[in-house]
């Protein structure tokens, strides 16, 4: 007898993409982590850290890093719910909402696999929507579906596009669930879907402080939603599920958006040089609003390329799964990396 729900028995685990041991010589092109340091002031803080704020609880709901985000973005702050990473949003969302197949799960594929994996772990049934060669939204099969919860990652991962607005807003008028639109990378990208929490009741935004703050090991996160939706999520979130560093730190970082801003510049005029450059060796790259570019190499194939990077220490993401089996994800580094990279796909090549 297994100790564990059959669903658990059945599924398969997220997998996160490879981290190297601390301390290890390598390029990490792989997980989409930013390549520049966090806010100088959220490392002054994180320096003059108080012991009071570890003999204590913190505050449950994160009320000063959420007067940050109302600041910074311009929505109230009880429109604000907080997360361990915005992957604690997710699973919130989906204990919340989803359960069998009464209430479904909607995404188009391919996107984020962590929201194959939460349905799994409740289990809520799922319905994988294809995305056509263009990557435009397939809008009529997602609203025949009409699931407890449809997610539309904006900027997509792996394929970088943005969904545009007009697609959303149809989107949330025609389903009765939530729309959960996670800008997991919109820092890089042209434009947000932030407007909509005010035009419509079932939609909520999802940000994280991982991409363009530069804070992937900090774990922090955040949904921005009609209080009405967030007064559902707020029964199912862990009770202390955000620690008091990282309300701190996060708070610092939130209130320097100068900074954040200027880095995700560096990383935008980055992209579009290193898209050039992965073109001039005959590659075919994909318009990414994101931190990374969807390539397709010539020759060889993309799984041997992946592994003749990492043998001369740079890793990139491979997925070995229908649809990407030809492709490389490849986050944008500095520009020193970045070039660093160029030069090992011409060895490569030789």
């Amino acid at each position: 007898m297994s100790y564990f729900r059959p669903a658990i028995d059945a599924m398969t685990g997220y997998i996160p993409g490879e981290q190297p041991k601390p301390g290890t010589k390598i390029i990490k092109l792989n997980t989409n982590e930013n390549p520049y340091p966090p806010s100088p002031k959220a490392m002054e803080v994180l320096h003059n850290l108080d012991g009071e704020w570890l003999r204590r609880y913190p505050d449950p709901f994160a009320r000063e890093f959420c007067q940050a985000v109302s600041d910074a973005l311009g929505v109230p702050a009880d429109w604000i719910i907080v997360g361990n990473g915005s992957d604690d949003v997710l699973n919130v969302l989906v204990r919340s909402c989803a359960e069998g197949s009464e209430r479904k799960v909607l995404y188009p594929m391919p996107t984020y696999v962590l929201y194959r994996t939460l349905s799994a772990i409740q289990p809520a049934q799922v319905v994988e929507v294809p995305y056509p060669a263009d990557f435009q939204l397939p809008i009529k099969e997602l609203i025949a579906a009409n699931g407890a919860i449809t997610f539309i990652a904006s900027p997509n991962s792996p394929s970088g596009h943005v969904v545009p607005l007009d697609d959303l807003r149809e989107l949330a008028q025609q389903v009765s669930g939530i729309v959960v639109v996670d800008e997991a990378y919109t820092d890089f990208a042209e434009y947000s879907a932030l407007r909509l929490v005010q035009e419509f009741e079932n939609v909520i935004v999802l940000r994280t402080l991982s991409k363009g703050y530069s804070l992937a090991g900090l774990r922090m996160g955040f949904g921005v939603a009609n209080p009405k939706l967030l007064a559902g999520l707020f029964k199912v979130k862990d009770s202390y599920n955000i620690d008091a560093i990282a309300i701190a730190v996060g708070t610092a970082a939130m209130r320097d958006q100068a900074y954040k801003n200027a880095c995700a510049d560096k990383v935008k005029i980055s992209r579009t040089k290193l898209a050039q450059d992965l073109k001039s060796l005959g590659w075919k790259v994909l318009d990414s609003q994101a931190n990374f570019v969807l390539a397709t190499p010539t020759q060889p194939n993309a799984e041997s390329i992946y592994l003749g990077l990492k043998e001369r220490g740079i890793l990139v993401r491979y997925f070995k799964q229908p649809g990407l089996e030809d492709k490389l994800r490849i986050t944008v580094g500095t520009d020193e990396q970045n070039q660093m990279l160029i030069e090992a796909l011409i060895s490569i090549k030789k």
